[in-house]
């Protein structure tokens, strides 16, 4: 049943459309049309954010990531775990049992902090981001994502002298 959601729900919007039309023709074509100018304008930047995130899934081990998280400490392990934070994409839920065992061997919370935080900068996503809010927006927006992943991190870690 999992894998028929998706088309459940495209027949869903399916029906919806053609029910509309029966009442509201115009509007329902009008509707239609805006979707499709839509669609064709943010294509080719939604091809971009498909090869970014192929580009990132082969070249980005989520197992060296790990390695370097939990055996470094210092200045590199702070880079280490906010450069992996913005790398990682995907459910967050997918991420938590790697990390329950980077904790178990000694991953600092700061660290976990700091990765959850960086992940709100979304680098697949950041073409169809600038397309829609410019490029000056997208760069100060996400430079202050990175900061605040730092000092969330910072936080944390003086939480945990405590």
């Amino acid at each position: 049943m999992v894998k028929l959601r998706g088309k459940w729900f495209l027949f869903f919007v399916v029906a919806l459309y053609i029910l509309l039309f029966l009442f509201f023709p115009q509007k329902t074509l009008l509707s239609l049309e805006s979707s499709g100018w839509l669609l064709l304008t943010i294509t080719p930047i939604l091809i971009l954010v498909v090869l970014i995130n192929a580009v990132i899934n082969i070249f980005i081990d989520p197992k060296k990531l790990s390695y370097h998280l939990s055996q470094d400490r210092g200045v590199k392990a702070w880079i280490v775990a906010l450069v992996a934070g913005i790398l990682s994409h995907g459910p967050m839920y997918v991420w938590y049992p790697l990390i329950e065992d980077l904790k178990q061997k000694g991953l600092e919370d700061s660290f976990i902090a700091m990765f959850f935080y960086a992940r709100a900068v979304k680098l697949p996503i950041l073409p169809l981001m600038i397309h829609y809010f410019g490029l000056k927006f997208t760069v100060v927006l996400n430079l202050y994502i990175v900061i605040g992943a730092i000092v969330q991190g910072i936080i944390v870690e003086s939480l945990e002298e405590r």
